[in-house]
């Protein structure tokens, strides 16, 4: 009986183990999770309609693919835990293992390699990994003691973990994914518990990366973003039209906006790449501030259910995976609307469940069934991390 103590069970009586019970133990917050991520989704549709003039060819897709993602997200949320972490290590390898095929035998658009074909379908293996990370970092903290989390040889695993996927990413190149890769691995590895001093020496060992990588470790391309970042205005037409015209749509909104279907910059077809990384830019010259910070409101919501979630979980595994896409969400919203206003560079991470893409919708919502698992089964408790397996 020791040996199966806190595992989920599921009988056929309709208790609170049952699914039909855990179908009922969807709380209040779960159900707003739902509903918030659908209405961010939403925005999504209707922002992809303006861009494209109608339902064709993104909006209508952007739909399906939400509609199929959110039940999976539904299905993944109702999978027992235990599953979950049992799968965290092969998920984690699988994705590593694909960020390689991408090296080999990778599929090229826009000067980047970061696809791999399987038949008629394109998949990014970048997205994986986000989730893979998480699910990998959480369940290698799982009944850690706070000795080990702080001990050398209990550091090198995660910085393995954390790294490798990264220097791939880099190597596609894709910047801005592999930013946020390293930026949600460190802030697990720091509600791990770890040591201020592992803190100030990582804070300077990421300091030096960043010089030494941008000198020798970015494209051509990349290095000219930056530096055009800090001054747009040197090369209007070429590294800085992006980010010009992207500031442009945005203060033509004003407070109110211009109206739907009414943004020059986006219909004039001024603006790049603007059912993708720009989308946002799109909701501010069409909904002006206001209605930007109401999608951003929408955001804080979620990540406001998500941290409550997290919280109630009993298991450790529970609260760092929760913690853990909170914390990926986070990053994709902050980096894709500091871009497009210019206080980042331009590094190309999509605004999640409004940009359009479909590996990163499926990613994205996976991340969310995990959230939701934790929620269903906030009250399970799971072995410590040596007997997960």
């Amino acid at each position: 009986m020791a040996m199966i103590q806190g595992m989920t069970t599921y009988d056929p009586s309709g208790g609170p183990h049952s699914l039909r019970g855990r179908v009922f133990s969807m709380s209040f917050a779960g159900w707003t999770l739902v509903l918030l991520v659908s209405l961010l989704a939403g925005v999504g549709v209707a922002m992809l309609y303006s861009v494209s003039g109608g339902w064709e060819p993104y909006a209508s897709r952007h739909a399906t693919r939400f509609g199929f993602s959110l039940l999976v997200m539904l299905v993944l949320g109702f999978v027992p835990m235990r599953v979950w972490s049992s799968l965290a290590y092969p998920s984690y390898f699988v994705a590593l293992a694909l960020l390689v095929l991408v090296e080999l035998k990778g599929a090229t658009a826009m000067g980047a390699t970061r696809w791999i074909d399987i038949g008629p379908v394109r998949i990014q293996p970048s997205e994986i990994m986000k989730l893979a990370l998480v699910l990998a970092l959480a369940r290698y903290y799982h009944g850690l003691s706070i000795e080990r989390v702080s001990g050398f040889f209990g550091i090198l695993p995660p910085l393995f973990l954390v790294g490798a996927p990264a220097a791939l990413i880099v190597k596609q190149p894709d910047l801005g994914t592999a930013v946020l890769v390293a930026a949600t691995g460190a802030t697990l590895i720091f509600l791990s518990g770890i040591q201020w001093r592992w803190i100030l020496r990582g804070a300077i060992a990421g300091l030096a990366g960043v010089v030494v990588l941008f000198f020798f470790g970015l494209q051509d391309y990349q290095r000219a973003r930056i530096l055009t970042f800090l001054n747009p205005d040197t090369d209007q037409l070429g590294a800085g039209y992006h980010i010009l015209q992207s500031k442009i749509a945005i203060g033509s909104g004003g407070v109110w906006g211009k109206g739907f279907n009414e943004g020059t910059q986006t219909q004039l077809n001024f603006l790049p790449e603007k059912h993708t990384d720009f989308i946002f830019t799109v909701i501010g010259e069409e909904f002006g501030f206001v209605g930007s910070v109401g999608v951003l409101g929408l955001v804080c919501a979620i990540l406001l259910v998500g941290i409550y979630i997290a919280l109630s979980s009993k298991a450790h595994f529970g609260r760092l995976a929760a913690l853990g896409v909170c914390a990926t969400f986070a990053f994709y919203v902050v980096i894709n609307t500091a871009m497009v206003m210019g206080l980042v560079p331009v590094v190309g991470v999509p605004l999640p469940l409004v940009s359009y893409g479909g590996t990163a919708m499926m990613a994205v919502m996976a991340g969310f069934g995990l959230l939701l698992n934790v929620h269903i089964h906030r009250e399970d408790e799971l072995p410590s991390a040596g007997r997960l397996l």
